[in-house]
């Protein structure tokens, strides 16, 4: 591994495990800019950077941080995502924001928005977006433009400013820029796994959950330089599409095991909202039009989002066949509901494709992966001896 790849994969890991937020503190520190933190799947970056706001990214405490008070907040089968993302604010983790943005994901997602709104009204203002639910309907476009030009508007209004289209353009551009490398990040995880560990992407994306879009672009193409400039020894395995991590993240030694296996990940729905659009968003023109054009355009499936024209069962078949991949690996959030509801349904079409696949379930206080181990072992010996 080159020294600079090395360096910037292990910068990646400290601001991932950072539940301090230091980055974002300097950053505001130096800049002058807000802080506005978002839930996971999707959320329209762009608005909050044209807005004057660095976009930080709540993706839970992961094994960072002990439950000792969210769950008088909550019931017993909740994802531990939402649990400690509460605990990140009852504990103070999240005073450096100036507010919070979520969005329909789930039923636990939606409650924690108001326990967050009734806990934290005096430290964080909160916003809640309304994403269509029938992406089909005529009126669904204008309706999501119209919520984005309302929340661009509020927000800037909150840091003294009057909206600016052309900030907001220039926004769209950077994130452009931005998909843009991820997309080519992908193309060469999927021609060259073993050059690309599913853990080093995981934590390269992540990190732009947290550093300003302008030095995370610079960061994803030195990266990708060094990806590129590997030439990892072939290495017995099987190329696997993984599915169903799409808001609460696996752990990153569970990602870790899946390559030290000799289970190649070569797609993966990881932080799928960074990666939404498929193609670049235009930077001319109405820009709240652009977003909700391409929001509901984007052919990119999920368990979170109905889209009517891209089953997601044949969508899952279509990324196997594309990429090459001889099984499929679910690694799915503990009482994750959209998730498990949807194994069934995948369940059925691969069996009737004849694709193999395997389930695994994670929470993120996840200490041990004895038992993961070995059923990832026992999965990729099987494919292997099948392949034989």
């Amino acid at each position: 591994m080159s020294g600079k790849l090395e360096a910037a994969l292990a910068r990646c890991r400290e601001l991932t495990e950072d539940m301090s937020f230091a980055s974002v503190r300097s950053h505001k520190e130096k800049t002058g800019d807000g802080a506005i933190g978002y839930f996971p799947v999707y959320s329209p970056l762009e608005l909050y950077h044209a807005a004057g706001y660095l976009p930080v990214a709540i993706h839970g405490g992961g094994n960072q941080i002990e439950i000792t008070a969210a769950d008088s907040r909550f019931g017993s089968f909740i994802c531990s995502v939402v649990k400690s993302t509460m605990e990140l604010g009852m504990k103070g983790h999240l005073d450096v924001l100036d507010g919070m943005v979520f969005h329909d994901i789930c039923d636990s997602a939606r409650n924690l928005a108001w326990l967050f709104e009734r806990n934290f009204k005096n430290k964080l203002f909160m916003e809640y977006f309304h994403l269509p639910q029938k992406p089909d309907d005529a009126a669904a476009a204008a309706f999501l433009a119209g919520e984005y030009e309302r929340i661009y508007t509020k927000l800037a209004a909150l840091r003294g400013r009057r909206p600016d289209l052309d900030a907001l353009r220039k926004s769209i551009g950077l994130y452009n820029i931005n998909r843009d490398l991820h997309r080519r990040l992908y193309k060469l995880r999927s021609e060259r796994p073993q050059d690309v560990p599913t853990a080093e992407l995981s934590l390269l994306t992540r990190a732009g959950g947290v550093l300003p879009v302008e030095e995370h672009n610079v960061m994803l193409a030195d990266c990708l330089a060094g990806f590129e400039a590997r030439g990892n020894k072939h290495r017995d395995g099987i190329r696997v599409v993984v599915e169903g991590s799409f808001c609460e993240q696996p752990p990153i030694e569970l990602l870790e095991l899946l390559d030290a296996v000799g289970c190649f990940a070569v797609d993966d729905d990881l932080l799928i909202g960074r990666r939404w659009f498929d193609e670049d968003l235009p930077v001319t023109g109405n820009p709240f039009a652009a977003l909700a054009e391409a929001y509901m355009k984007s052919p990119v499936p999920s368990s979170v989002r109905h889209n009517p024209g891209v089953p997601r069962t044949e969508a899952l078949v279509e990324r196997v066949r594309r990429h090459k991949a001889q099984a499929v690996l679910f690694i799915y959030a503990k009482f994750c509901e959209p998730g498990l509801f949807d194994y069934v349904l995948f369940k059925d079409v691969l069996e009737r494709e004849g694709i193999p696949h395997l389930l695994i379930e994670f929470e993120e206080k996840m200490w041990t992966f004895d038992k993961a181990r070995m059923e990832l072992e026992t999965f990729v010996e099987s494919q292997l001896f099948a392949y034989d």
